[in-house]
């Protein structure tokens, strides 16, 4: 006699069904070779066809700002809010960010105009192939030499080279730091600490140049969500503060300039509760077979012990598979999670089994992992609140 349907076990999350990032035509990847091919650089092409070139390009990129949460808050964000039809050349559309959507993915994505399987930063932490150890890619620990871990010129070089006058504005402890070198350096590097600062320094030296390309960053909206949550009075505060950051640099654009404001994630707030948050640190079915657990509570790599990665990609399937996009490495790079092509440098940072969030829930490690499993918003997977981010434009 056939089993009711009601009496079935759930089946898993096809990999199929995870909503793949719009590498190659609407992906942060594909942000600064568009404006640098319209600015006349050799070498790039205009992957996001809606753009219309101009002379002078200007970025800034606010750290956990997601699509979604500026259509949320109108009334602390007005002038981003009044700009979203004007996304993605006036499409009313937004971007992807790239999988995993976390800051050092998306700023090497940024910034080498190319999707993580290429440039390498593939998560928040992954295993170094040379050491066996994991890496954190965004504090650069432990360190590891930047350009035989990221090889590739930036976009900035580039465009610097072929006479476009290019800078970075951003906190000054940036300057010198690793993923800065491998993701944004090229050109001139401003410090600034205030954000009023790099605001006016964007615009000053936007005017600096015939053909000008600028970027400019700020973090602290991200660091509130990180903390409070995005539903909290703290993060409504920062977004107020750099709703007016972004109308000051707009309105002191010089002639024939494009601004676009963007964002390298966006961010969920996930509850304090058992059913919401997965302890891999307590739980030993999922701790079975595994060496080491890389990325972050959405996005995560995990690493088998060698023999083990078919049983560790059952347990995890048959444990997660529900609320979870679970994929072996292979399968999670034939659907193009990191892009369509990886780099063979690259295969060995790549979890055994890649767990990729689909609802309102994370994996921390409460033990080796105390802040992060600590942090209220969390972001990371291809959900549209995180994957989705605005390309905001006002021009001169």
């Amino acid at each position: 006699m056939a089993q009711p349907a009601w009496q079935d076990d759930p089946a898993p999350l096809p990999v199929d069904t995870a909503p793949v990032p719009e590498y190659g035509r609407g992906s942060l990847a594909d942000l600064l070779p568009t404006l640098v091919a319209g600015q006349g650089v050799p070498g790039f092409t205009a992957a996001i066809t809606e753009l219309t070139p101009a002379d002078r390009n200007c970025v800034f990129l606010i750290d956990g700002l997601g699509w979604e949460q500026i259509r949320s808050h109108p009334d602390e964000a007005p002038f981003l809010h009044s700009l979203l039809p004007t996304s993605r050349g006036g499409t009313g559309r937004p971007v992807t960010a790239g999988f995993p959507a976390t800051t050092a993915t998306s700023l090497a994505s940024v910034g080498t105009g190319l999707p993580p399987g290429e440039h390498g930063l593939p998560g928040y932490t992954v295993r170094n192939p040379a050491t066996g150890a994991l890496m954190n890619q965004l504090r650069w620990r432990p360190w590891s030499e930047p350009k035989v871990w990221q090889p590739y010129p930036t976009v900035f070089t580039l465009a610097d080279a072929a006479g476009v006058r290019t800078a970075q504005v951003s906190a000054p402890g940036f300057e010198q730091t690793p993923l800065t070198k491998v993701a944004l350096s090229g050109g001139s590097f401003l410090g600034r600490l205030t954000g009023e600062d790099r605001m006016d320094v964007a615009a000053q030296r936007l005017a600096a140049g015939d053909r000008s390309l600028v970027y400019t960053y700020y973090s602290e909206v991200d660091g509130m969500g990180h903390r409070f949550g995005v539903d909290s009075d703290a993060w409504r505060g920062q977004l107020m503060h750099v709703d007016g950051l972004a109308r000051r640099l707009a309105e002191q654009l010089p002639p024939r300039s494009a601004l676009y404001i963007t964002a390298d994630h966006g961010m969920i707030d996930i509850p304090f509760d058992e059913q919401s948050r997965i302890d891999f640190d307590e739980d030993w079915e999922l701790r079975a077979g595994v060496a080491l657990l890389g990325g972050e509570g959405r996005a995560r790599h995990v690493y088998a012990v060698p023999g083990a990665e078919a049983d560790v990609l059952a347990v995890w399937r048959e444990v997660l598979g529900e609320q979870f996009w679970v994929a072996s490495r292979d399968e999670a790079v034939a659907a193009g999670w990191f892009g369509p092509r990886i780099d063979e440098r690259v295969i060995g940072r790549i979890g055994d089994v890649i767990a990729a969030a689909h609802d309102d829930v994370v994996i921390t490690a409460s033990d080796n992992e105390p802040h992060e499993s600590a942090m209220v918003g969390m972001h990371g997977s291809m959900t549209p609140v995180e994957q989705l981010v605005p390309l905001l434009e006002v021009r001169s």
